[in-house]
């Protein structure tokens, strides 16, 4: 267990929480220029340890910033180092942002756990009409696949799901050398903005459409659909291709068209 200290504060980093500090000034005030922070702007960030990207973020005078923190200690810490931020002591996954945007979208920055990187990203997904952007900083081979293109091995399930809903780049690369502890692997930041889609209503159906797709990646779209879709009235798209091979637009395409057809049968509206 590596022991990291800060300002007479030392705590033991806990693999459980992904903690790795980020200690380059330069990468924080980079990632905060890339946000666009403003005095609108309401940043929510996600884990901020001892405060790097906190300083940064302050610099840039946004209207009010909270920070998620589940680590008591550094609860303690950015509570004594940085009064002017709300801070709350608790598992991101649990807090509401519904309460957080109080009608007002949020900016939501962060170096986010290697560990539960997808976890945060669906729940993002899940509450985007409450999110104006998100800029974070997660494993380099995630951000891979979240930019990934049609045809390539990255591409999958999270790349679709995302990709039809939001609008995401991948910004810059940051090597593992300017964290404590050091990772195993280098990270990237990504950008991450929610748009308005003819989807948006329909959400739920479509992520259990893209999700069965994929159930079985080497299969066919007939194979992997067949079961749960009637796909007897699909005369345009080639069933004999695999998910792989189609671009978002041709997922929304196909979700559509079997829609139209009141063949769409999510078995399980929660998956």
């Amino acid at each position: 267990m590596t022991k990291v200290e800060y300002k007479h504060t030392e705590i033991a980093a806990k693999k459980k929480f992904g903690q790795n500090f980020l200690t380059d000034r330069n990468i924080c005030r980079k990632i905060v220029l890339s946000a666009g922070i403003g005095p609108e702007s309401r940043v929510v960030e996600i884990g901020p340890g001892f405060g790097a990207l906190s300083s940064a973020i302050l610099g840039a005078e946004p209207g009010s910033f909270t920070a998620v923190e589940k680590d008591h200690a550094l609860a303690s810490f950015m509570r004594r180092e940085y009064p002017s931020v709300t801070v709350i002591e608790d598992d991101f996954l649990k807090v509401d942002l519904s309460v957080l945007a109080d009608q007002n979208p949020l900016t939501v920055m962060g170096n986010i756990p290697y560990s539960i990187t997808s976890p945060i990203l669906f729940k993002l997904l899940d509450n985007r009409q409450h999110i104006a952007s998100e800029t974070l900083m997660m494993q380099y081979e995630v951000a891979q696949r979240l930019i990934a293109a049609p045809g390539t091995k990255e591409y999958g399930i999270l790349a679709v799901q995302l990709q039809t809903f939001c609008d995401v780049s991948c910004l810059f690369r940051v090597s593992r050398k300017v964290f404590r502890p050091k990772p195993d692997v280098d990270s990237a930041v990504v950008r991450i903005v929610p748009k308005k889609t003819p989807l948006d209503g329909d959400e739920l159906h479509y992520r259990h459409f893209v999700r069965t797709a994929f159930a079985q990646r080497r299969k066919t779209l007939l194979n992997n659909l067949r079961k749960h879709y009637d796909l007897s009235m699909v005369r345009s798209f080639d069933l004999s291709r695999r998910a792989e091979s189609l671009s978002i637009d041709e997922f929304r395409a196909l979700y559509t068209c079997i829609h139209s057809y009141g063949s769409i049968a999510c078995r399980d509206k929660n998956s």
